[in-house]
């Protein structure tokens, strides 16, 4: 696929996510402001740490009472998944320049990864403009003017599970993690980390059941034997994406110009 075709593809795709990160943030400002935050505090917490579901657990961890120590450490327990996001995408972006990655990584979410890792595999190699577009539009701006609105005049919204808000976000996620499937190593992943987190999640708590199922899924997946699929993938990752349209040209070594023209040279 071509990369204005992906980038396009790319919109697309983030169109579901931009209707569902409003409504998750305006739940989120509701939330902060039930808790006593001011629409400052609020709105810094959604543009510095900018974390989702550990936003929602911080909020509940401050009514309960918890100490900040005990509140940082649990939400960055529940972040760690990113480690993973950030794991799949060092390949694809490892020739940038490290203050641009850790830039990147300040709105790596699981939307913006979805998005990012759809992406380069479709066009075959990293697209920074492509990752900014998807992290910025489809999460970062509305869930912040969502939080802002939550927070300031969110006494007179009525709760946008009504409007079926609550069902875009798991249905987009869904679609985009299909996508993702390639082989059968990531469809046992996703089925067993699927399982494991809605499991957990039911039995006690549903921040226990992301971490379980982000850690187990991927775990059960790399104990399966590869499929062909699987071997195919890992050759091209071994010796290079392919050429991004067919009429690129492969780098061939150029002769040193004291090269003779005896094939034989060189050999014993």
């Amino acid at each position: 696929m071509s990369l204005e075709a992906s980038r396009r593809q790319l919109l697309v795709d983030s169109l579901g996510i931009m209707v569902s990160a409003g409504g998750f943030g305006l739940v989120y400002g509701l939330s902060a402001r039930a808790a006593g935050f001011s629409p400052l505090e609020a709105s810094a917490m959604s543009i510095i740490v900018f974390g989702g579901a550990s936003q929602f657990v911080a909020v509940g961890y401050v009514l309960g009472g918890f100490s900040w120590l005990a509140i940082v450490l649990l939400t960055a327990f529940l972040n760690a998944r990113h480690l993973l996001y950030a794991a799949a995408l060092a390949p694809y972006l490892a020739d940038q320049p490290r203050p641009l990655r850790a830039m990147m990584a300040h709105v790596l979410t699981d939307e913006a990864f979805a998005l990012a890792i759809a992406h380069f595999r479709r066009i075959g190699r990293a697209d920074v403009r492509g990752y900014w577009m998807g992290a910025i539009i489809s999460t970062f701006i509305p869930w912040n003017l969502a939080t802002l609105v939550g927070v300031t005049i969110g006494g007179s919204i009525p709760e946008p599970s009504r409007f079926g808000l609550d069902v875009i976000f798991p249905a987009a996620m869904g679609g985009l993690a299909v996508g993702l499937i390639t082989g059968r190593r990531e469809l046992v992943a996703a089925i067993s980390g699927a399982v494991t987190g809605v499991a957990v999640a039911l039995a006690w708590d549903p921040a226990a059941g992301i971490i379980a199922g982000g850690v187990i899924g991927p775990l059960v997946g790399m104990a399966v034997r590869p499929g062909p699929r699987d071997h195919e993938r890992e050759g091209q990752l071994a010796f290079g994406p392919e050429p991004a349209h067919e009429h690129a040209i492969p780098y061939v070594p150029q002769r040193s110009e004291h090269a003779h023209d005896d094939p034989s040279e060189g050999l014993p």
